[in-house]
């Protein structure tokens, strides 16, 4: 059978999920429903707060708002479809939903790997050039990075999900995974390597740029911390950017834990089944965006008070 014929064979896929560990669906289908509702409850006030509390408009919080938000979407993109993969055994889904679903899930993953870049120069300017901050980063400065983030994010996506799904596919429509992630629908395409490599390229060069500017910056970042002479002074100092170093720790961890595994240990799941990178992938997928605003609001005095004076608030107007 040649390609093109395998292809047109191919008109939706079936998601095992965990679909031959029954006892477990229960279970997570209660768990993950549980961390949905905190993530929306949870990045639901952040957004909330930084839009109508006036001392949290600044560039930080505009883009916390803006990672809050791409949290939700994220996890909408995808929790809904794991949710229903764990009621139904082998879940079918069409070929353009998975598409769709592919699409959204990897913009936002995407858009998180610039944005996160654009917090940590956000966080270099404040430590190593306070006194230009106001000027560097200005609204006409951190409202355009913001929204390239999301442009970037966006088109990076449309590009991979288009090579993706015009991939001619070798009749096996099994996706070993809860959703469409990217890497696990390429598994089953049966296209020229070079294509898939071309992608996975472009992915590694669309995370390591990121993660880069955000090493480089922190280097510098830490360096002043360390030239500020009182004990106190570089406690403060720590404590404005130490929120994002934890999300950016848990973030790009998870990633590269899942991703940047020798590729002998993938091939592994010759019974299309491997717990270990499907349990990364739900805490990659869920967890790290129910953590992002509890670190934000234990870590930070100003998203407390704004969220107390939201409920104060609340309780007046009733």
């Amino acid at each position: 059978m040649d390609s093109s014929n395998q292809t047109s064979t191919v008109v939706g896929f079936i998601l095992l999920g965990l679909s031959v560990h029954p006892k477990l669906e229960k279970m997570f289908f209660v768990l993950i429903l549980s961390m949905y509702l905190v993530i929306l409850l949870g990045n639901g006030v952040l957004i909330l707060v930084t839009i109508l509390d006036s001392r949290l408009h600044t560039p930080m919080y505009f883009f916390l708002g803006n990672l809050s938000f791409l949290d939700i979407c994220y996890t909408t993109s995808s929790v809904p479809l794991i949710l229903d993969s764990f009621l139904t055994p082998r879940k079918t889904i069409s070929f353009s939903a998975c598409a769709v679903q592919m699409f959204l899930s990897f913009a936002m993953g995407a858009t998180e790997c610039v944005l996160l870049g654009m917090m940590a120069f956000d966080r270099y300017v404040a430590i190593c050039n306070p006194l230009r901050y106001s000027v560097v980063m200005s609204k006409a400065a951190y409202v355009p990075m913001a929204a390239s983030s999301w442009v970037a994010g966006i088109t990076n996506s449309a590009v991979q999900t288009s090579q993706a799904m015009r991939l001619p596919f070798c009749g096996d429509n099994i996706i070993n995974h809860f959703t469409c992630e990217i890497l696990a629908v390429l598994k089953l395409a049966c296209a020229d390597s070079i294509n898939v490599i071309s992608m996975v390229v472009a992915n590694i060069i669309f995370l390591v740029i990121p993660v880069l500017f955000i090493f480089v910056s922190y280097v510098f970042i830490l360096t002043t911390i360390l030239r500020i002479p009182s004990a106190e002074g570089r406690k403060k100092a720590f404590s404005t950017c130490s929120a994002h170093l934890t999300v950016i720790v848990v973030f790009y961890g998870t990633i590269l834990f899942m991703y940047g595994k020798p590729k002998s240990k993938d091939q592994l799941g010759a019974d299309k089944e491997d717990l270990s990178d499907k349990f990364m992938s739900l805490f990659y997928g869920v967890v790290t965006p129910m953590l992002n605003p509890i670190i934000y609001s234990l870590r930070n005095k100003d998203v407390k008070a704004a969220v107390k004076n939201l409920v104060h608030q609340k309780h007046l107007t009733e």
